[in-house]
């Protein structure tokens, strides 16, 4: 009930936001960028019932690299919208004194952002936040399973997923050279990668990302 209830306030704060930003003056010139971004990510699955091996954070965090493109259009003062499309791998770690495991799980994610921005016209602030789709096209395992727990060693369930993302970060714009920017993101995924139906092992397999990137995005005239 408080999920529902939450992804309701989301929702509501999104359309509020959008409509407030959207109600600033248009630009003379609407800007608009291409580009590529890359970085890193740490991600977890958080388990309900717990999964042994799995309560330490700073052991059982994936790490992993992600790549994507992006395209981004301002025609208000201070807002605009940006879309993704994003290699990434999730995953979990297990860590025991009796055995080390790990599952990867390669998506491909489409964000579809509200992107507000501040500050001077060649170097600027910005948060970005919305909605991202995600779709499992590969998943692999290394090291050594628990004896006696099975349930998370099957494959998932749910190849489809869905969440909300949202970042902070700066860029700064050059007149001939594009634009160079940071940003540190973070993901929750409402979907669960094993089934939460009654009767399953698992009420809850949630998945939370935390990544910094870098991009170059190139203006279009």
């Amino acid at each position: 009930m408080r999920k529902r209830l939450f992804i309701v306030f989301l929702v509501l704060a999104a359309v509020g936001l959008t409509n407030c930003l959207y109600a600033q003056p248009r630009l003379l010139v609407p800007e608009m960028y291409i580009g590529a971004a890359g970085g890193v990510s740490a991600s977890l699955v958080m388990f309900s019932p717990k999964v042994p091996g799995t309560t330490n954070v700073l052991n059982t965090a994936f790490l992993s690299g992600r790549a994507g493109l992006m395209f981004r259009y301002s025609g208000h003062k201070c807002c605009g919208i940006q879309v993704e499309v994003n290699y990434c791998q999730r995953g979990w770690r297990e860590n025991t004194d009796s055995h080390s495991y790990t599952r990867r799980l390669d998506y491909i994610e489409v964000p579809l952002l509200t992107h507000i921005w501040f500050g001077k016209p060649h170097f600027r602030g910005f948060i970005n936040v919305g909605p991202q789709a995600a779709f499992c096209v590969h998943e692999s395992e290394s090291g050594t399973r628990q004896t006696g727990e099975v349930y998370q060693y099957n494959p998932i369930d749910n190849i489809a997923d869905w969440g909300i993302t949202g970042g902070v970060g700066f860029y700064g714009r050059t007149e001939k050279a594009g634009c160079f920017q940071f940003e540190a993101r973070y993901s929750y995924s409402f979907g669960n990668i094993f089934s939460s139906k009654v009767g399953s092992h698992f009420a809850g397999s949630n998945t939370m990302v935390l990544s910094f990137n870098i991009a170059y995005l190139w203006q279009l005239k």
